[in-house]
Protein backbone atom coordinates (compact mmCIF):
# COMPACT_ATOMS: atom_id res chain seq x y z
CA UNK A 1 0.00 0.00 0.00
CA UNK A 2 1.11 3.45 -0.94
CA UNK A 3 -0.36 6.59 -0.04
CA UNK A 4 0.57 10.13 -1.54
CA UNK A 5 -0.10 13.34 -0.11
CA UNK A 6 -2.08 14.77 -2.55
CA UNK A 7 -4.81 16.57 -0.10
CA UNK A 8 -4.82 20.39 -0.95
CA UNK A 9 -6.24 23.34 0.56
CA UNK A 10 -7.11 26.23 -1.78
CA UNK A 11 -5.22 28.95 -1.35
CA UNK A 12 -7.53 32.11 -2.47
CA UNK A 13 -6.41 35.32 -3.98
CA UNK A 14 -4.21 35.57 -7.24
CA UNK A 15 -1.95 32.65 -7.00
CA UNK A 16 -5.01 30.41 -6.43
CA UNK A 17 -2.17 28.06 -5.81
CA UNK A 18 -2.87 24.79 -3.59
CA UNK A 19 -0.47 24.23 -0.53
CA UNK A 20 0.37 20.68 0.26
CA UNK A 21 3.18 19.21 2.41
CA UNK A 22 6.45 18.23 0.34
CA UNK A 23 6.19 14.39 1.05
CA UNK A 24 5.90 11.17 -0.22
CA UNK A 25 4.88 8.36 1.73
CA UNK A 26 6.45 5.23 2.34
CA UNK A 27 6.37 2.02 4.90
CA UNK A 28 6.48 2.26 8.20
CA UNK A 29 9.62 1.31 9.92
CA UNK A 30 8.56 1.58 13.15
CA UNK A 31 5.54 2.75 15.21
CA UNK A 32 3.97 2.27 18.56
CA UNK A 33 1.29 -0.27 19.32
CA UNK A 34 -0.56 1.92 21.21
CA UNK A 35 -0.76 5.09 18.42
CA UNK A 36 -4.11 3.29 17.25
CA UNK A 37 -5.75 0.63 18.93
CA UNK A 38 -6.90 -2.48 17.21
CA UNK A 39 -10.50 -1.77 16.20
CA UNK A 40 -10.71 1.96 17.01
CA UNK A 41 -12.27 3.92 14.06
CA UNK A 42 -9.79 6.40 12.70
CA UNK A 43 -8.45 8.35 9.69
CA UNK A 44 -5.97 6.12 7.39
CA UNK A 45 -2.71 6.61 7.86
CA UNK A 46 -0.67 8.23 5.65
CA UNK A 47 2.37 6.24 6.77
CA UNK A 48 1.01 2.42 6.28
CA UNK A 49 2.66 0.58 9.14
CA UNK A 50 4.86 -2.47 7.96
CA UNK A 51 6.53 -3.69 11.16
CA UNK A 52 5.02 -1.95 14.31
CA UNK A 53 7.25 -2.91 17.57
CA UNK A 54 6.40 -2.88 20.96
CA UNK A 55 5.66 0.50 22.76
CA UNK A 56 7.92 1.49 25.38
CA UNK A 57 6.74 0.48 29.20
CA UNK A 58 4.25 3.64 31.10
CA UNK A 59 7.45 5.19 32.88
CA UNK A 60 8.85 5.68 29.92
CA UNK A 61 12.58 5.32 30.64
CA UNK A 62 12.91 2.23 28.25
CA UNK A 63 13.70 2.99 24.70
CA UNK A 64 11.79 1.35 21.64
CA UNK A 65 13.70 -1.95 20.43
CA UNK A 66 14.58 -0.40 17.10
CA UNK A 67 17.72 -0.92 16.84
CA UNK A 68 18.19 -0.17 12.81
CA UNK A 69 17.39 3.29 12.87
CA UNK A 70 20.90 5.25 12.87
CA UNK A 71 21.77 2.92 10.86
CA UNK A 72 19.24 3.68 8.29
CA UNK A 73 20.47 7.61 8.21
CA UNK A 74 23.01 6.60 5.42
CA UNK A 75 23.11 10.72 4.61
CA UNK A 76 25.25 10.94 7.97
CA UNK A 77 28.48 9.66 6.02
CA UNK A 78 27.54 9.61 2.50
CA UNK A 79 26.79 13.65 2.91
CA UNK A 80 29.80 14.52 4.98
CA UNK A 81 27.64 14.82 8.23
CA UNK A 82 29.65 13.19 11.07
CA UNK A 83 32.93 15.29 9.57
CA UNK A 84 31.35 18.38 10.12
CA UNK A 85 30.46 17.52 13.61
CA UNK A 86 34.03 18.30 14.58
CA UNK A 87 33.70 21.90 13.58
CA UNK A 88 30.25 22.37 14.61
CA UNK A 89 26.66 20.73 15.81
CA UNK A 90 24.62 23.95 15.70
CA UNK A 91 24.89 24.43 19.00
CA UNK A 92 22.89 28.16 19.80
CA UNK A 93 21.21 28.48 16.38
CA UNK A 94 17.69 28.16 16.14
CA UNK A 95 15.18 26.63 13.70
CA UNK A 96 12.29 27.32 13.48
CA UNK A 97 10.06 24.75 11.51
CA UNK A 98 7.17 25.62 9.98
CA UNK A 99 4.61 22.88 9.70
CA UNK A 100 2.32 20.82 10.66
CA UNK A 101 3.17 20.82 14.67
CA UNK A 102 6.13 18.95 16.49
CA UNK A 103 5.81 16.21 19.17
CA UNK A 104 8.26 17.53 21.50
CA UNK A 105 8.12 14.62 23.83
CA UNK A 106 9.78 12.27 20.77
CA UNK A 107 12.71 11.21 22.97
CA UNK A 108 14.47 12.16 20.07
CA UNK A 109 13.74 15.50 20.61
CA UNK A 110 12.77 16.14 24.00
CA UNK A 111 14.44 19.11 25.08
CA UNK A 112 15.52 20.30 21.63
CA UNK A 113 11.93 21.28 21.00
CA UNK A 114 10.92 25.04 22.63
CA UNK A 115 7.83 26.59 22.98
CA UNK A 116 6.57 27.77 19.71
CA UNK A 117 3.15 29.08 18.44
CA UNK A 118 0.18 27.78 16.07
CA UNK A 119 -1.38 29.81 13.67
CA UNK A 120 -3.54 27.97 12.23
CA UNK A 121 -6.54 28.78 15.01
CA UNK A 122 -6.99 25.10 15.76
CA UNK A 123 -3.04 24.64 17.46
CA UNK A 124 -2.00 24.25 21.31
CA UNK A 125 -0.94 27.43 21.35
CA UNK A 126 2.88 26.09 21.09
CA UNK A 127 3.25 24.08 18.10
CA UNK A 128 3.41 21.04 19.58
CA UNK A 129 0.19 19.46 18.62
CA UNK A 130 0.00 17.53 15.12
CA UNK A 131 -3.06 19.07 13.06
CA UNK A 132 -4.09 18.66 9.27
CA UNK A 133 -4.03 15.69 7.12
CA UNK A 134 -0.99 14.74 8.16
CA UNK A 135 -0.04 15.26 11.41
CA UNK A 136 2.99 13.78 12.12
CA UNK A 137 4.75 15.38 9.65
CA UNK A 138 6.37 18.45 11.33
CA UNK A 139 7.59 15.86 14.31
CA UNK A 140 10.11 13.82 11.08
CA UNK A 141 10.79 16.74 10.04
CA UNK A 142 12.30 18.52 12.82
CA UNK A 143 14.14 15.23 14.05
CA UNK A 144 15.97 15.11 11.04
CA UNK A 145 16.66 19.03 11.41
CA UNK A 146 17.77 18.50 14.73
CA UNK A 147 17.11 15.31 16.52
CA UNK A 148 19.63 13.90 19.55
CA UNK A 149 18.44 10.31 19.60
CA UNK A 150 18.47 8.75 23.19
CA UNK A 151 20.28 6.18 25.13
CA UNK A 152 23.46 5.80 25.42
CA UNK A 153 26.22 8.34 24.56
CA UNK A 154 27.67 8.16 21.23
CA UNK A 155 31.38 8.11 21.10
CA UNK A 156 32.50 9.22 18.06
CA UNK A 157 30.00 12.45 17.57
CA UNK A 158 27.02 14.47 19.62
CA UNK A 159 23.82 13.06 20.45
CA UNK A 160 22.54 9.32 21.58
CA UNK A 161 23.20 6.23 19.64
CA UNK A 162 19.53 5.12 19.56
CA UNK A 163 17.22 6.70 17.47
CA UNK A 164 17.31 9.41 14.78
CA UNK A 165 20.21 12.34 15.03
CA UNK A 166 19.54 15.32 13.46
CA UNK A 167 22.10 17.50 11.08
CA UNK A 168 22.67 20.09 13.71
CA UNK A 169 21.63 17.97 16.95
CA UNK A 170 22.52 20.70 19.08
CA UNK A 171 20.37 23.07 17.60
CA UNK A 172 16.80 24.51 18.99
CA UNK A 173 13.20 23.97 17.17
CA UNK A 174 10.84 26.43 17.27
CA UNK A 175 7.77 24.76 15.73
CA UNK A 176 4.84 27.31 14.32
CA UNK A 177 1.97 24.86 13.66
CA UNK A 178 -0.19 25.03 9.96
CA UNK A 179 -3.27 23.13 9.31
CA UNK A 180 -2.88 21.88 6.10
CA UNK A 181 -4.85 18.98 3.71
CA UNK A 182 -8.28 18.63 5.02
CA UNK A 183 -10.94 21.70 5.69
CA UNK A 184 -11.75 21.73 9.18
CA UNK A 185 -14.42 24.68 10.63
CA UNK A 186 -12.78 27.88 12.28
CA UNK A 187 -9.08 26.92 10.77
CA UNK A 188 -7.82 30.41 9.52
CA UNK A 189 -7.03 31.16 5.57
CA UNK A 190 -3.56 29.55 4.79
CA UNK A 191 -2.90 33.21 3.04
CA UNK A 192 -2.79 34.38 6.62
CA UNK A 193 -1.05 31.06 8.27
CA UNK A 194 1.69 31.63 6.05
CA UNK A 195 2.99 35.46 6.48
CA UNK A 196 1.83 34.98 10.40
CA UNK A 197 4.03 32.06 10.87
CA UNK A 198 7.04 33.63 8.93
CA UNK A 199 6.73 37.06 10.93
CA UNK A 200 6.59 34.88 13.92
CA UNK A 201 9.61 32.91 13.56
CA UNK A 202 11.77 36.24 12.71
CA UNK A 203 10.23 37.96 15.51
CA UNK A 204 11.13 35.19 17.95
CA UNK A 205 14.86 34.67 17.10
CA UNK A 206 14.62 32.15 14.54
CA UNK A 207 18.14 32.15 12.23
CA UNK A 208 16.90 29.51 9.95
CA UNK A 209 13.13 28.84 8.64
CA UNK A 210 12.61 25.49 7.82
CA UNK A 211 9.07 24.90 5.45
CA UNK A 212 8.76 21.62 3.93
CA UNK A 213 6.04 22.10 1.94
CA UNK A 214 5.07 23.50 -1.63
CA UNK A 215 1.98 24.70 -3.97
CA UNK A 216 0.99 23.90 -7.28
CA UNK A 217 1.75 27.22 -8.36
CA UNK A 218 5.08 29.15 -9.53
CA UNK A 219 2.97 32.19 -7.71
CA UNK A 220 2.26 33.77 -4.09
CA UNK A 221 -0.42 35.49 -2.92
CA UNK A 222 0.36 39.80 -2.48
CA UNK A 223 -0.28 38.52 1.11
CA UNK A 224 2.98 36.48 1.84
CA UNK A 225 4.90 39.79 0.34
CA UNK A 226 6.08 41.55 3.05
CA UNK A 227 6.70 38.65 5.20
CA UNK A 228 9.06 37.17 3.09
CA UNK A 229 10.88 40.52 2.64
CA UNK A 230 11.12 40.76 5.92
CA UNK A 231 12.74 38.09 6.80
CA UNK A 232 15.04 39.09 4.42
CA UNK A 233 15.57 42.65 5.68
CA UNK A 234 15.63 40.76 9.52
CA UNK A 235 18.62 38.41 7.66
CA UNK A 236 16.67 35.28 8.73
CA UNK A 237 17.56 32.36 5.61
CA UNK A 238 14.37 30.71 4.51
CA UNK A 239 14.85 27.06 3.26
CA UNK A 240 11.88 25.15 1.37
CA UNK A 241 11.07 22.36 -0.93
CA UNK A 242 10.68 22.09 -4.34
CA UNK A 243 7.37 19.40 -3.87
CA UNK A 244 7.52 15.98 -5.34
CA UNK A 245 6.13 14.14 -8.60
CA UNK A 246 4.66 11.59 -6.70
CA UNK A 247 2.35 14.35 -4.49
CA UNK A 248 1.14 15.47 -8.06
CA UNK A 249 3.79 18.40 -7.78
CA UNK A 250 5.44 18.60 -11.67
CA UNK A 251 7.18 21.88 -11.34
CA UNK A 252 8.56 24.13 -8.24
CA UNK A 253 5.64 25.90 -6.02
CA UNK A 254 5.62 28.89 -3.92
CA UNK A 255 7.42 29.44 -1.63
CA UNK A 256 10.36 27.66 -2.72
CA UNK A 257 9.93 30.34 -5.43
CA UNK A 258 10.15 33.45 -4.19
CA UNK A 259 13.67 35.53 -4.57
CA UNK A 260 15.64 34.69 -1.76
CA UNK A 261 14.40 31.37 -0.66
CA UNK A 262 16.81 28.43 -0.61
CA UNK A 263 14.83 25.61 -2.78
CA UNK A 264 15.78 22.47 -1.82
CA UNK A 265 15.57 19.17 -4.57
CA UNK A 266 15.98 15.80 -4.78
CA UNK A 267 17.91 12.87 -5.74
CA UNK A 268 17.85 8.57 -5.01
CA UNK A 269 21.01 7.19 -3.23
CA UNK A 270 22.76 7.07 -6.54
CA UNK A 271 22.54 10.91 -6.28
CA UNK A 272 20.39 11.24 -9.60
CA UNK A 273 17.31 13.12 -9.68
CA UNK A 274 14.68 11.65 -8.07
CA UNK A 275 11.46 10.89 -10.27
CA UNK A 276 9.13 10.65 -7.42
CA UNK A 277 10.48 11.88 -4.70
CA UNK A 278 11.50 15.83 -6.18
CA UNK A 279 10.15 18.09 -8.89
CA UNK A 280 12.09 20.72 -11.24
CA UNK A 281 12.48 24.20 -11.78
CA UNK A 282 15.00 27.23 -12.19
CA UNK A 283 14.77 28.18 -8.52
CA UNK A 284 16.05 24.71 -7.15
CA UNK A 285 19.64 25.54 -5.46
CA UNK A 286 20.91 22.50 -3.97
CA UNK A 287 19.63 18.92 -4.15
CA UNK A 288 20.11 16.38 -1.29
CA UNK A 289 18.73 12.77 -0.09
CA UNK A 290 15.21 12.66 -0.55
CA UNK A 291 14.55 8.74 -1.39
CA UNK A 292 14.75 5.98 1.55
CA UNK A 293 14.79 7.95 4.43
CA UNK A 294 13.91 7.76 8.08
CA UNK A 295 12.46 10.24 10.77
CA UNK A 296 10.61 10.45 14.05
CA UNK A 297 7.07 9.81 14.49
CA UNK A 298 4.80 11.16 17.54
CA UNK A 299 4.51 9.00 20.23
CA UNK A 300 7.90 7.58 20.35
CA UNK A 301 8.13 5.90 16.79
CA UNK A 302 9.92 6.04 13.72
CA UNK A 303 8.93 5.75 9.75
CA UNK A 304 10.55 5.40 6.49
CA UNK A 305 9.55 8.01 4.16
CA UNK A 306 10.47 10.12 1.15
CA UNK A 307 10.38 13.63 -0.38
CA UNK A 308 11.91 16.62 -0.23
CA UNK A 309 10.20 17.35 3.02
CA UNK A 310 12.59 15.10 4.19
CA UNK A 311 15.45 17.00 2.08
CA UNK A 312 15.05 20.31 3.44
CA UNK A 313 15.85 20.07 7.41
CA UNK A 314 19.42 18.59 6.00
CA UNK A 315 20.13 21.63 4.21
CA UNK A 316 18.49 23.70 7.42
CA UNK A 317 20.40 21.84 9.51
CA UNK A 318 23.56 22.26 7.90
CA UNK A 319 23.00 25.89 7.57
CA UNK A 320 22.45 25.96 11.37
CA UNK A 321 26.08 24.39 11.42
CA UNK A 322 27.66 26.97 8.96
CA UNK A 323 26.09 30.08 11.46
CA UNK A 324 26.72 28.33 14.56
CA UNK A 325 30.73 27.73 13.91
CA UNK A 326 30.44 31.43 12.01
CA UNK A 327 27.99 33.88 13.95
CA UNK A 328 28.51 37.05 12.02
CA UNK A 329 27.70 34.99 8.49
CA UNK A 330 24.86 36.72 6.56
CA UNK A 331 22.19 34.67 5.57
CA UNK A 332 23.07 35.03 2.24
CA UNK A 333 26.54 34.53 2.94
CA UNK A 334 25.32 31.36 4.28
CA UNK A 335 23.15 29.93 0.77
CA UNK A 336 26.24 31.19 -0.80
CA UNK A 337 28.48 28.69 1.15
CA UNK A 338 26.04 25.77 0.94
CA UNK A 339 25.54 26.69 -2.95
CA UNK A 340 29.41 26.89 -3.71
CA UNK A 341 30.44 23.70 -2.23
CA UNK A 342 27.87 21.78 -3.59
CA UNK A 343 29.00 19.58 -6.20
CA UNK A 344 27.86 19.97 -9.70
CA UNK A 345 25.60 17.74 -11.29
CA UNK A 346 23.13 16.99 -14.50
CA UNK A 347 24.30 19.58 -17.04
CA UNK A 348 26.98 21.20 -16.22
CA UNK A 349 26.29 24.80 -14.02
CA UNK A 350 23.03 25.17 -12.84
CA UNK A 351 20.06 23.66 -13.94
CA UNK A 352 16.58 22.86 -12.75
CA UNK A 353 16.87 19.35 -11.46
CA UNK A 354 20.00 19.78 -9.41
CA UNK A 355 20.94 23.86 -8.84
CA UNK A 356 24.16 24.20 -7.91
CA UNK A 357 24.54 20.98 -7.35
CA UNK A 358 24.50 18.26 -4.54
CA UNK A 359 24.64 18.77 -0.73
CA UNK A 360 28.39 19.05 0.72
CA UNK A 361 27.77 19.09 4.51
CA UNK A 362 31.54 19.15 5.43
CA UNK A 363 32.67 21.15 2.71
CA UNK A 364 29.99 23.88 3.11
CA UNK A 365 30.66 23.68 6.96
CA UNK A 366 34.89 23.65 6.37
CA UNK A 367 35.65 25.00 3.38
CA UNK A 368 35.77 28.95 2.48
CA UNK A 369 34.27 30.46 -0.71
CA UNK A 370 34.42 34.01 -1.48
CA UNK A 371 32.05 36.73 0.10
CA UNK A 372 28.97 37.96 -1.20
CA UNK A 373 27.48 41.61 -0.32
CA UNK A 374 23.81 40.15 -1.97
CA UNK A 375 21.86 36.97 -1.97
CA UNK A 376 22.96 34.35 -4.94
CA UNK A 377 19.13 33.48 -4.77
CA UNK A 378 17.76 36.94 -5.54
CA UNK A 379 15.94 39.63 -3.10
CA UNK A 380 12.59 39.53 -2.28
CA UNK A 381 12.56 43.32 -1.60
CA UNK A 382 14.07 44.18 -4.91
CA UNK A 383 11.14 42.28 -6.53
CA UNK A 384 8.51 43.79 -5.00
CA UNK A 385 9.77 46.73 -6.02
CA UNK A 386 9.84 45.87 -9.83
CA UNK A 387 6.41 44.16 -9.17
CA UNK A 388 4.11 45.32 -6.35
CA UNK A 389 5.58 49.35 -6.71
CA UNK A 390 2.86 50.13 -4.51
CA UNK A 391 3.50 47.97 -1.26
CA UNK A 392 4.76 48.97 1.97
CA UNK A 393 8.42 48.37 2.24
CA UNK A 394 8.96 46.16 4.99
CA UNK A 395 11.11 48.45 7.27
CA UNK A 396 7.81 50.44 7.53
CA UNK A 397 5.91 47.09 8.14
CA UNK A 398 5.37 47.00 12.07
CA UNK A 399 7.20 43.37 13.06
CA UNK A 400 4.49 40.46 13.65
CA UNK A 401 2.44 40.84 16.32
CA UNK A 402 0.86 37.97 18.83
CA UNK A 403 -0.88 35.76 16.75
CA UNK A 404 -4.18 37.23 17.11
CA UNK A 405 -7.54 36.66 14.81
CA UNK A 406 -6.34 39.82 12.80
CA UNK A 407 -3.44 38.97 11.08
CA UNK A 408 -0.63 41.77 10.37
CA UNK A 409 -1.32 41.72 6.12
CA UNK A 410 -3.07 44.68 5.91
CA UNK A 411 0.16 46.84 4.21
CA UNK A 412 -0.10 44.14 1.21
CA UNK A 413 -3.61 43.95 0.35
CA UNK A 414 -3.67 46.30 -2.13
CA UNK A 415 -2.85 45.39 -5.46
CA UNK A 416 -0.80 48.34 -7.46
CA UNK A 417 -2.99 50.36 -9.60
CA UNK A 418 -3.09 49.35 -13.56
CA UNK A 419 -2.77 52.02 -15.96
CA UNK A 420 -5.99 52.57 -17.82
CA UNK A 421 -6.48 51.08 -21.08
CA UNK A 422 -6.70 53.59 -24.04
CA UNK A 423 -8.24 52.74 -27.59
CA UNK A 424 -5.75 52.78 -30.57
CA UNK A 425 -6.08 55.33 -32.57
CA UNK A 426 -7.23 53.61 -35.65
CA UNK A 427 -10.49 52.55 -33.98
CA UNK A 428 -11.88 56.01 -33.91
CA UNK A 429 -10.53 56.52 -37.59
CA UNK A 430 -8.73 59.57 -37.38
CA UNK A 431 -5.32 57.37 -37.87
CA UNK A 432 -5.87 57.29 -42.13
CA UNK A 433 -6.80 60.50 -42.10
CA UNK A 434 -3.52 62.12 -40.27
CA UNK A 435 -1.47 59.76 -42.45
CA UNK A 436 -3.15 60.83 -45.71
CA UNK A 437 -3.02 65.21 -44.69
CA UNK A 438 0.70 64.75 -43.84
CA UNK A 439 1.73 62.83 -46.96
CA UNK A 440 -0.59 65.54 -48.81
CA UNK A 441 1.36 68.42 -47.32
CA UNK A 442 4.71 67.08 -47.96
CA UNK A 443 3.68 66.33 -51.64
CA UNK A 444 2.65 69.83 -51.93
CA UNK A 445 6.27 71.52 -50.66
CA UNK A 446 7.98 69.16 -52.40
CA UNK A 447 6.12 70.02 -55.60
CA UNK A 448 6.32 73.91 -55.32
CA UNK A 449 10.26 73.37 -54.43
CA UNK A 450 10.61 71.72 -57.67
CA UNK A 451 8.91 74.64 -59.61
CA UNK A 452 10.88 77.03 -57.85
CA UNK A 453 14.06 75.53 -58.48
CA UNK A 454 13.31 75.25 -62.85
CA UNK A 455 12.49 78.56 -62.86
CA UNK A 456 15.84 79.70 -61.57
CA UNK A 457 17.66 77.06 -63.39
CA UNK A 458 15.60 78.94 -66.51
CA UNK A 459 16.65 82.30 -65.49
Amino acid sequence: MSVHAKRRRALSGAAAAALVLSFAAAPAVAMPDNEQPPGAPAPAPSIPVETPVAPPPPDGKVPVPVDSIREREYWLDEYGVRDAWKESTGKGVKIAVIDTGVDATHQDLSGTVKDGTDVSGKGDGKGHRGLGSEPEHGTLVSSLAAGTGHGADTPDGPGKQGGVIGVAPEAEILPVSLWLGNEEPGVKDVNEQIPNAVRWAVDNGADVINMSVGSDSTEWPQSWDSAFAYAEEKDVLVVAASGNRGSGLNQVGAPATIPGVLTVGGVNRAGQASWDSSSQGISIAVAGPSEDMVGAMPGDGYAEWSGTSATVPLVSGTAALIKSKNPELSAAQIANQIIRTAHDAGEEGQDSFYGHGILDVKAAVEQDVPDVDKNPLGSMKHWMSVHRPAAVEPSEAASSPEVSETPDTEQVTEEATPPVAQAPLNETGALPVVILAGFGLVVAGLTVAAVLHIRSMNR
